[in-house]
């Protein structure tokens, strides 16, 4: 691929609902294009951009894809981006290195959960956006219904800019309302023919629509149409452009990439209308350990700077690193600074990427995307720039985790493999978190869902060769104590020679669940001599471990040790450690044990036609709703709940919003478990306790 100046390249994003057709519409644009000479499928796995396993196998885009293409002079970066929410992660990471987003919308199934929040993040982002609505030779196919669906959610800025010709199995061609020219497809390419008669109205219509859009962007332009005066082409063109830059415009086309049709229209549209890397505000940065911001101008000029985006494992070049240059240009070879981790990066060769394969490339400039291999500090959210001028870009915001599984290894002996494995798969997902809980010994991992998590499950068996179970996991279940006790612990062992002897009184008393522990030396006279009593104190630490009830550790408790007695010979540290853990466990059992629970503060946002449902399920989960509010369109609904009624509450969330809702919970504090779920676990554990036994 020939070079391009700044001013020549359309980084483009495709978003949309998941089965919106994203992946089959940047597999038509490569075709037309001539950047591949057979246009593939998702069903037989043979497209550029989905081409890992998991996504072959579930025929859904599980990562972002970059693909570039040459048309009428210009080069498009496609990157195609997943639809399911799983993978949101990379549609943030997308968004944030292209100027235009193209959201595609699917002709039966209309504007969906996933276009509205796809539309968010391109807002959020301020992105020029283009709505490409899709699948237009589908049965049941309704352009003007799912037209009138994008005014509706997104309001008067979308405006059409094409009317199609026939729809479902006669979608034959399609009207220009810029030029006010009809095309009819002919073999899949386009041929110019007449509007048909029965079009005329609505293309007018549309057209002063559109005209009214445009007039809306220039101060000039709005006078002369005004003063009632005929906008030249020119002018429409430039108002469009600058509407469509601007975010006045979103401009709505129609096509089937799956049939090929209207493809070359929508590639027309990106060259002519969309944004160039140029155009878009000047970035702003932050110098290091300052305040200082710093503007970051797209021009060759200017000194480096670069935001990594992304980073993935390469088969045959190791690591690869996926970046996006907003100023001054780089070369292979080069030796750039890292300015996050303050480290310098040895560049070898740098690479076009055309989904899974690599192009090598001398050079890339401001706005243009690449990807270099084997970057030894170098991961995803850093910035790169020369040394003279280092920058700090704005990072990537990616969301928290939401779902959290314990991955239990199919085979043992594996522990160290999956954790390296494991942690290699988080360096490219930035979504996906890794922890071990240290007291059920279990190893947590966290993502956006249950596809999610399966998918980086399939990819540590693939790439690394260690497979896991996933599961839920446990519950840091504790214990306590309902009652004050006296109680007597003395530990006597006599077999020859010097025996053993620890004796204690201890009161155990109930206390504040937020405190674990609390000891009280209140012995007098020596009962128990001073060098002991630490002893003592660790004889109860220990017995706290493992509570009485089913095994848990105990909090809320209160020692005090008020007597005893010992031997001037037989007494030691370890005879009173033992006779102060008998006591505790002794004590424990008579002052009315109980099972607690981790109770979690719960925030649920939701629109505010689910509210009723969501606090119906809130109170199924024994949950107690402490308040609500709206902010931002939204009802904020907050709650304590059990953890063990909202471990799936990130999936059971998504199924009862269709998408719309999403939390957040932190730990609370401990409650007693209601008697008969207390019975269950408890039978739970003992059976777990004998089976190891």
């Amino acid at each position: 691929m020939k070079s391009y100046k700044s001013d020549m390249i359309r980084n483009i994003g495709l978003i949309g609902h998941s089965g919106s057709g994203k992946t089959s519409l940047a597999e038509a644009m490569l075709y037309n294009s001539g950047a591949i000479d057979r246009l593939g499928r998702i069903d037989e796995g043979t497209t550029v951009c989905d081409y890992d396993p998991e996504e072959i196998k579930r025929k859904i885009s599980i990562n972002n894809a970059i693909a570039p293409c040459e048309w009428k002079g210009t080069k498009i970066n496609i990157v195609d981006t997943p639809g399911y929410f799983d993978f949101v992660g990379e549609v943030k990471s997308a968004l944030r290195v292209v100027e235009n987003a193209v959201i595609a919308v699917c002709a039966v199934s209309g504007v969906e959960v996933g276009t509205e929040q796809v539309f968010e993040y391109a807002e959020k982002e301020n992105l020029p956006r283009i709505f490409f609505i899709n699948k237009m030779d589908r049965e049941n196919a309704n352009f003007y219904k799912v037209a009138d669906q994008i005014k509706e959610f997104f309001g008067p800025k979308a405006v059409l800019v094409q009317l199609p010709i026939g729809s479902e199995a006669n979608f034959s061609g399609i009207v220009d309302i810029i030029s006010q020219k009809a095309f009819a497809f002919d073999d899949k390419k386009l041929k110019e023919c007449p509007i048909p008669e029965d079009l005329n109205d609505a293309v007018e219509e549309n057209r002063t629509a559109l005209l009214e859009a445009i007039a809306e962007t220039d101060d000039e332009i709005l006078a002369k149409y005004l003063e009632g005066e005929e906008l030249t082409e020119e002018e429409i063109q430039k108002g469009l452009h600058k509407g469509i830059v601007s975010g006045l415009i979103y401009p709505v086309l129609c096509g089937s990439s799956l049939t090929n049709k209207g493809i070359d229209l929508l590639l027309d549209m990106i060259c002519k209308y969309a944004a160039s890397p140029e155009e878009r505000p000047a970035e702003k940065g932050v110098k290091p350990g300052t305040n200082e911001e710093i503007t970051i101008k797209c021009s060759t000029s200017e000194p480096f700077s670069a935001l990594v985006f992304k980073t993935m494992a390469d088969p045959y070049v190791g690591k690869l690193t996926l970046f996006k240059v907003f100023s001054g240009s780089i070369k292979s070879d080069s030796v750039v600074y890292n300015v996050t981790q303050n480290q310098t990066e040895k560049f070898g060769q740098i690479y076009i990427l055309k989904g899974k394969k690599q192009e090598n490339t001398s050079e890339v400039v401001a706005g243009d995307i690449a990807a270099v291999a084997k970057l030894q500090y170098t991961t995803t959210n850093d910035t790169l720039a020369d040394k003279d001028h280092p920058v700090l870009l704005k990072p990537i915001e990616f969301p928290k985790p939401v779902l959290t599984l314990a991955a239990q290894p199919k085979s043992s002996g594996d522990e160290d493999k999956i954790s390296s494995g494991l942690a290699r798969l988080m360096e490219e997902d930035k979504t996906f978190e890794v922890t071990k809980d240290p007291e059920t010994g279990q190893l947590l991992v966290s993502g956006m869902g249950e596809i999610h998590l399966e998918v980086l499950a399939a990819r540590l068996a693939n790439k690394f060769g260690s497979e896991v179970v996933l599961e839920l996991p446990k519950i840091p279940y504790r214990e306590t104590i309902r009652e004050s006790v006296k109680v007597e612990g003395k530990h006597k062992k006599q077999s020859g020679g010097r025996g053993q002897y620890g004796h204690v009184w201890i009161e155990l008393q109930p206390t504040d669940l937020n405190e674990e522990f609390q000891f009280e030396d209140k012995i007098f006279g020596g009962a128990v001599p001073k060098q002991y009593i630490p002893a003592v104190e660790k004889g109860i630490r220990e017995a706290l471990k493992e509570g009485v009830v089913a095994g848990y550790p105990m909090i809320g408790i209160k020692a005090i040790l008020y007597d005893g007695s010992f031997h001037p010979v037989d007494s030691s540290e370890m005879a009173f450690k033992i006779a102060a853990s008998m006591a505790f466990k002794k004590g424990a059992l008579q002052a009315k044990p109980v099972l607690l629970e981790p109770i979690m503060d719960l925030t649920v946002v939701v629109p505010e036609s689910y509210m009723g449902d969501i606090i119906g399920d809130l109170n199924k989960r024994r949950g107690r709703v402490l308040g609500m509010e709206q902010k931002d369109g939204m009802q904020h609904i907050k709650a304590q709940v059990p953890m063990s009624e909202i471990l799936r509450y990130a999936t059971d969330l998504r199924s009862m919003t269709q998408g719309r809702g999403h939390f957040t919970a932190t730990f609370s504090h401990y409650e007693e478990v209601p008697a008969q779920i207390a019975e269950k676990i408890i039978a739970e554990a003992q059976s777990q306790k004998n089976n190891k036994e």
